[in-house]
């Protein structure tokens, strides 16, 4: 009797003890936590403002002084243009004629909220080439080969100037004291007829003729040599009056200092 009491307390003590065990493991739901209130939209950040541009240009960008150049210029992104050298405040984009008087460079300087550019642009004054003038010894050398300076003739043996050699001379005259920086030289000439010291000779008497004549007009002496070829350079190689005729005379030629 006393054993079954007890397997029946036993079996009651254990029945509670699991119930007891099984409610203390049970688990415990966590609360959900709130979730958090949604932040204000932030603004989006404002575009950066583009940077200015400018672009300047001159032509012709070599020029003899007192000439003019064109300045040129654009710009982007831009509220002012400025120009240096005291130009000054232009449109954002235009021209300009300008007349340096110096070699200079312009800058153009361009601004707007997005910060500022420049550009430069050169204009160099070059002296003028010296123009070449010719010479009063090559004018008088054209003078001579273009019969302006003509030569003068004399007769048979003879070393006096007859009207004519004087009127060609006082023509003469006119275009050596025009060229007076040029010198030259009187070549006496004679026919092939006589023999060759006395036409060497007689030669140089017709080119002293001649020089003293064109002293006597006013052309200066230290400009003029003589020379005497008597028969040794005929002009022309006839035998006869014609060919002598041309070969009796005084012949102009320069002569370098």
């Amino acid at each position: 009797m006393k054993r079954g009491k007890f397997w029946v307390l036993s079996a009651v003590l254990l029945s509670l003890i699991v119930v007891l065990g099984g409610c203390g493991d049970k688990d415990v739901a966590e609360p959900t936590p709130p979730r958090p209130a949604p932040m204000p939209d932030e603004p989006e950040p404002e575009p950066a403002a583009d940077r200015p541009t400018i672009d300047l240009s001159a032509s012709p960008s070599s020029i003899e002084r007192g000439s003019q150049v064109t300045l040129r210029w654009t710009s982007g992104a831009a509220d002012s243009v400025v120009i240096s050298n005291g130009i000054g405040n232009v449109q954002l984009n235009g021209s300009l004629v300008v007349t340096p008087r110096e070699s200079t460079t312009y800058t153009a300087t361009a601004k707007g909220p997005g910060g500022e550019a420049t550009s430069s642009a050169r204009v160099t004054i070059v002296e003028p080439e010296p123009v070449e003038t010719d010479s009063d010894e090559t004018l008088l050398q054209e003078a001579i080969r273009e019969g302006r300076i003509r030569h003068v003739f004399f007769a048979y043996d003879k070393a006096q100037l007859t009207a004519e050699a004087k009127a060609r001379l006082e023509a003469n005259a006119i275009i050596l004291r025009e060229y007076s920086d040029a010198n030259f030289i009187i070549e006496g000439h004679c026919d092939e007829r006589g023999s060759e010291e006395y036409n060497l000779a007689l030669g140089e008497r017709r080119a002293q003729a001649a020089r003293d004549y064109l002293v006597s007009l006013g052309v200066d002496a230290g400009r003029i040599s003589t020379i005497s070829y008597g028969e040794e350079r005929p002009f022309a190689q006839g035998h006869d009056e014609e060919a002598w005729a041309q070969n009796r005379r005084a012949h102009f030629a320069t002569a370098r200092r």
